[in-house]
């Protein structure tokens, strides 16, 4: 059980859900999109959201401002939140726009709330779960996107929300969190996603009607 608590920490930490919650999107959704244009969407968000930051916290490693990319030391998270935060504006006026893509849209305005919340909570000292933070609000989104398409994708939920339980395990067996901590990561994760909801699906109805 243990290398598989390990390997959850790695395989669901929170720098891989945009990307992820971004290819479930463009691959199970009911609407055509030309390949180039997936490729280039999901490149571009993978450069964003995952190899820059993994360039930055190099950056920050190297200067001794973080230990670990866990970053288990609340005062280690102020840079790399707020680092993301500027990310995720980036993909949000460069990459996606509301009238094209407006559940993948809204999802990221989603994460934006979330890294918002959670780079300010660290300014007050309380260290959340950013991979329940991460992992909630994705399962928050697939629901969203499967009632809305009237999708019944039940397998790949169940495998998410077993993939949440896992992370929230792995993350109270090596005293990463509390069990406070974890229940705030989700609900900074999911509640902001709730929010968007009528967003987007307002929007969706928007341009049927074209």
């Amino acid at each position: 059980m243990k290398p598989i608590l390990k390997l959850a920490s790695y395989l669901f930490h929170p720098l891989w859900m945009p990307f992820t919650g971004s290819f479930l999107y463009f691959m199970l959704i009911p609407r055509y999109f030309p390949g180039e244009i997936v490729k280039a969407k999901l490149l571009a968000i993978a450069i964003i959201t995952i190899f820059i930051p993994i360039v930055f916290y190099f950056l920050l490693k190297n200067l001794g401002k973080v230990q670990s990319q866990f970053l288990q030391d609340v005062k280690e998270r102020k840079w790399p939140l707020f680092f993301f935060i500027l990310l995720v504006f980036m993909v949000l006026n460069q990459i996606l726009n509301v009238y094209n893509y407006p559940g993948l849209y809204f999802y990221f305005v989603g994460i934006l709330i979330s890294t918002c919340l959670a780079y300010i909570l660290t300014w007050f000292n309380m260290k959340i779960s950013l991979h329940m933070i991460g992992i909630s609000g994705l399962i928050m989104f697939f629901v969203a996107f499967c009632l809305y398409f009237h999708l019944y994708l039940i397998y790949t939920l169940s495998f998410l929300i077993i993939a949440a339980g896992l992370t929230a395990s792995s993350r109270l067996y090596y005293k990463a969190h509390t069990g406070w901590e974890l229940v705030l990561g989700v609900v900074i994760g999911f509640l902001p996603q709730l929010f968007v909801l009528k967003f987007w699906f307002t929007e969706y109805r928007t341009l049927d009607l074209f």
